[in-house]
């Protein structure tokens, strides 16, 4: 069982930075793929990005490629999301998640069903 608990997200303007933080507490954390998931108002949850168990592969959607950086330090059982350059599509519900896929591509890091744990989402509002 992983608990995971998203902080970090608060309003900014466009052009700005903000960085997200996901902890997790329970076993084995180091073993998990962990992913961002954002989801607005009225539209699915969609994803951001993920990293690999190690830290050494990481997958981002086209949207946020270059703007966005998905980091982990499993010693302290965190995954960071900084995000530069926000624009106001940005605005949502940020969400973490855990999972043990076997084999993590983009396709795989970008399915929600692949995720075992979710966090309760913490709010990113970019205005313009």
């Amino acid at each position: 069982q992983v608990q995971l608990v998203e902080s970090g997200g608060g309003l900014v303007q466009a052009g700005g930075s903000l960085s997200l933080f996901c902890a997790a507490s329970g076993r084995s954390f180091s073993s998990y793929a962990m992913g961002w998931f954002r989801q607005a108002p009225g539209k699915q949850r969609e994803f951001v990005a993920a990293i690999n168990w190690s830290g050494g592969n990481t997958y981002y959607a086209d949207s946020v490629k270059g703007r966005f950086t998905i980091s982990r330090d499993n010693a302290k059982n965190t995954v960071y999301l900084q995000m530069n350059s926000l624009k106001p599509e940005d605005t949502a519900v940020y969400y973490c998640a855990a999972g043990d896929p076997k084999g993590l591509t983009i396709l795989v890091a970008a399915t929600p069903r692949e995720y075992k744990y979710w966090g309760q989402g913490t709010q990113v509002t970019v205005s313009s």
